[in-house]
């Protein structure tokens, strides 16, 4: 009588692959153990690296422009002259500014897994 072991094992390997490839995307909690270079560990049950991770803007530096209207308090140099006699500064316009939103080691994250589980996005910070 032939043995059916392997053949078995074959068809039940190929059959939970065609599931896990179906299967929809899922949310997951990480938390960052490294920086440079990045990597999250996932519900302590894996770690994923840079090539396995999309990070949105909510977890990057970035640069952006904003409406800027307002004045200084008052200042004064305390030399008598008058050109350090109290004063205001008016900043007004639109501006450049560094938005600081980058991972840093222990920051806890939410994940999104992409369907079929090939990439990560990272969300944004928990918290």
């Amino acid at each position: 009588m032939p043995d059916y072991t392997e053949l078995l094992q074959v068809v039940k390997r190929a059959a939970t692959e065609a599931v896990a490839a179906g299967k929809p995307s899922g949310i997951y909690f990480g938390k960052v153990v490294s920086t440079e270079p990045l990597q999250i560990s996932v519900e302590q049950k894996m770690i994923l690296g840079t090539a396995q991770l999309v990070l949105t803007r909510n977890v990057t530096d970035y640069e952006t422009a904003i409406t800027a209207e307002w004045e200084t308090g008052e200042t004064s140099g305390g030399s008598g002259e008058e050109a350090f006699e109290v004063h205001k500064h008016v900043i007004s316009g639109i501006k450049l500014v560094t938005i600081h939103n980058g991972l840093s080691k222990g920051d806890e994250v939410i994940l999104a897994q992409q369907q079929g589980g090939q990439k990560y996005i990272v969300l944004d910070k928990v918290g």
